[in-house]
């Protein structure tokens, strides 16, 4: 009788203690297990596009910049605080800007964006809107003498309504892209010419994205646009004011891979 009871006593202990050796067993086993490797990881660049987050090979630089920082969109404004405007402390040009330079570094074109606020300074001196390419003027020529560009880029926000600056590609919009080239620049032709490549690329991947060319000159206008500082200097207005951000994402998007198709051509 004894033997019995001990029998099913030590059966009871098993029956118990077993749970807790598996458990044992498996923790063992997973600390002794192999990481797992890390899922290569993506960027959102534009509203509806997925680039891998190691860059491509550098093909070639550019210089980033913006004479007129706050010009805003009323779409993005309107989101951020209720407000429609079309001069914004941070829902500016600046913001997508930052957006470019990440797209241009995706496609291996090494980006750099003007290292000094002077937007800010001009704005605690009151400098007037059209004397701010003459107020920007010496830091962009300080900062050309100091590296080779491919492209420097000048970015601003063009005033005309979504009607006349939007394309619809495959079903999705896009802010369409206007060059500026001052006219008054002796050498304008070689702005144009590099503004064309440029043009002609982004048509190849959604045609209809860029406007006529905008030439200016003569009284009443800068007609230089600090243009004469180097051949690969333009001036780019992206889409207009109305344009929302997902459309402008979009746009940023075809401007990174058509520069990099123009490097890669050269």
């Amino acid at each position: 009788m004894k033997k019995t009871s001990l029998i099913w006593g030590s059966l009871i202990l098993f029956l118990f203690l077993f749970p807790v050796f598996v458990s044992m067993t498996a923790e063992g086993q997973t600390a002794k297990s192999p990481k797992l490797v890390k899922e290569t990881s993506y960027m959102v660049y534009a509203a509806n596009v997925l680039e891998e987050e190691s860059a491509a090979q550098t093909t070639g630089k550019a210089l980033l910049y913006f004479t007129h920082s706050h010009e805003a969109y009323e779409p993005m404004t309107k989101a951020f605080d209720g407000k429609v405007a079309v001069s914004h402390h941070s829902e500016n040009i600046m913001k997508i800007g930052e957006k470019l330079k990440s797209q241009l570094d995706v496609n291996g074109v090494e980006t750099t964006i003007l290292p000094i606020d002077i937007q800010a300074q001009m704005e605690k001196k009151g400098i007037a809107y059209g004397r701010s390419y003459k107020e920007i003027r010496p830091y962009v020529q300080k900062q050309v003498k100091a590296d080779n560009y491919d492209f420097i880029i000048d970015l601003h926000r063009d005033h005309l309504r979504a009607d006349r600056t939007t394309i619809v590609h495959n079903g999705e919009k896009y802010a369409k892209v206007a060059f500026v080239i001052g006219k008054n620049n002796p050498n304008y032709k070689q702005n144009q010419a590099k503004a064309k490549l440029l043009k002609d690329e982004m048509e190849k991947l959604v045609p209809g994205i860029t406007r006529d060319f905008i030439v200016k000159s003569g009284v009443g206008v800068d007609g230089k646009y600090n243009q004469d500082l180097h051949p690969s200097l333009l001036l780019i207005e992206l889409g207009g004011i109305g344009n929302a951000e997902d459309e402008l994402n979009r746009t940023v998007s075809v401007i990174g891979s058509a520069a990099a198709a123009v490097l890669q051509n050269s």
